[in-house]
């Protein structure tokens, strides 16, 4: 089991970190029960599955993501996450890919499960 995130600036950090160790297991463990996941603007996937093949369809680039935590925002258990995040490199099938966005995610905090995901918004401000 992976390691609670226990601050909030923490949190896309530890997605990153994730991501580039291409450790999915360690991603779904980010998201709390019935996440809203948009892995493309303005098309949110929901259930365990969709999120999961969502996923597995940005590791399947095989390409680092670096994260840069702009702001967060935190009350009571419940907090809004900022960051800027490129993926930037050529995919597996030999093309160039350069995708980046600001996110705009929702998070909620408990003492077992730490900080996770309940809105994982990557392309919030498009």
């Amino acid at each position: 089991m992976s390691t609670p995130v226990t601050s909030l600036d923490q949190l896309n950090l530890a997605f990153a970190d994730r991501f580039n160790a291409r450790d999915l297991e360690g991603l779904m463990a980010l998201n709390a029960p019935a996440v809203v996941f948009v892995p493309a603007p303005g098309q949110p996937v929901t259930g365990e599955d969709a999120v999961r093949g969502a996923l597995e369809q940005f590791l399947g680039l095989n390409l680092p993501i670096v994260m840069n935590v702009r702001h967060v925002f935190e009350h009571d258990g419940v907090g809004l996450a900022v960051a800027d995040w490129t993926i930037d490199g050529t995919a597996p099938d030999g093309s160039p890919i350069a995708l980046a966005g600001t996110t705009a995610d929702v998070a909620v905090h408990d003492e077992t499960h730490g900080w996770r995901y309940v809105i994982d918004n990557p392309f919030g401000t498009a």
